[in-house]
């Protein structure tokens, strides 16, 4: 995760803000409601102090979902904006989940699935889209051991898909 700066936000009296929330705030996310399953599973489980999320994909808020083939007709550029997304509504489950995100301790770790052409190598650069995301929300905290890899196909076609596991605080 070399090169990945934190952001940092200071309120209108100079103090540092670490709150996941003026975070997403200072970066222009509104979380939208965590998208529903799309078939028999849930979207969380809750074990101890872990949470493990289903995965999850490049929704919209009004449900469009980004399709298609990565090094085909889609960019690495556009991929890496679809598993921020993605990230977004990983985010959106993980406060309906908690409650409240100041409860993660720590992302511990993420598997990025990109549906991609054969020849595609870049796989890495895609899911930075969420990885990113996940850093400049939790700062340190966010930071993860992770996979990133290329899929013959993904369910509706979509560009990437990401799960997550994360601790928790207490």
């Amino acid at each position: 995760m070399t090169g990945v700066c934190v952001k940092q936000f200071p309120t209108a009296a100079g103090k540092v803000e670490n709150s996941p929330y003026q975070r997403l705030a200072a970066l222009g996310i509104k979380l939208p409601p965590p998208p529903p399953p799309i078939a028999n599973f849930v979207t969380h489980v809750v074990e101890g102090n872990m949470l493990y999320l289903s995965g999850q994909g490049p929704r919209e808020a009004d449900g469009f979902l980004h399709a298609g083939k990565v090094g085909g007709g889609v960019g690495v550029e556009e991929a890496y904006r679809h598993a921020r997304l993605t990230g977004i509504n990983l985010l959106a489950v993980m406060h309906d989940a908690l409650g409240d995100l100041s409860r993660v301790k720590r992302m511990v770790k993420l598997l990025g699935m990109v549906n991609a052409v054969p020849e595609f190598e870049d796989h890495p650069s895609v899911i930075n889209g969420c990885s990113d995301l996940l850093i400049a929300v939790f700062g340190v905290a966010g930071e993860h051991a992770r996979s990133a890899v290329g899929f013959g196909s993904l369910p509706g076609n979509i560009t990437v898909e990401i799960e997550a596991i994360v601790a928790l605080n207490g």
